[in-house]
């Protein structure tokens, strides 16, 4: 596979000529589309349907891991404290395949999902986080020629959270950086995780 992966949120880029033109700015060859619904009712170019064929007619194959990647799954097992526990997924065996099957390829791939912001969307907090955990990089493409490391997520997750960590005293409760970086995710997990109570909605 490419030594590079990406993601990106189309909700930054309500022409679908921008977006497509995007992709091939970074060379991406495959779209792996990771919402569990892949249809859109504020963006009707991004339905799966209609994306899919503008896609291939420049050259870029569409695929969806609704069932490899989705934040939205069935199996109530992967649902800890009422949320999609992403740790539990992430090690189950549909998202393995998904993972491996990316892995298997040669080509440029890009993780889609409508949030413009990595950080408040799944495809950076559990998709993306899996494949970096995994010693991949991951660059997260942003609208205005921006991008965002998985690092860059790191970073933003432990300001977010823990503000005041290197300002532990003798009595506080100290943790490595890997240990606060492990605890943001799962915080992140808790606010924006699929809720169990809407998997029947």
């Amino acid at each position: 596979m490419s030594d590079k992966l990406f993601t990106i949120g189309y909700s930054g880029y309500p022409d679908v000529d921008e977006f497509i033109s995007e992709l091939k700015k970074y060379g991406i060859q495959i779209l792996i589309d990771v919402r569990s619904n892949p249809y859109s009712a504020f963006f009707n170019n991004y339905n799966k349907d209609q994306l899919s064929v503008k896609l291939k007619e420049n050259g870029i194959y569409y695929r969806n891991f609704a069932k490899q990647f989705g934040a939205r799954q069935e199996n109530i097992t992967f649902y800890k404290n009422g949320r999609l526990d992403f740790e539990v997924f992430s090690e189950s065996g549909q998202f393995l395949e998904g993972v491996h099957t990316v892995e298997k390829s040669t080509a440029i791939i890009a993780f889609m999902c409508a949030e413009k912001n990595p950080s408040e969307c799944h495809r950076a907090i559990l998709v993306a986080k899996a494949f970096s955990d995994r010693g991949h990089e991951i660059i997260h493409i942003i609208p205005n020629d921006i991008t965002l490391t998985q690092k860059d997520i790191d970073d933003e997750l432990l300001e977010k959270y823990f503000p005041n960590r290197d300002q532990c005293t003798m009595f506080d409760e100290a943790f490595t950086e890997e240990e606060y970086i492990k605890k943001a995710y799962v915080l992140r997990n808790d606010e924006i995780g699929f809720k169990l109570e809407d998997l029947r909605t």
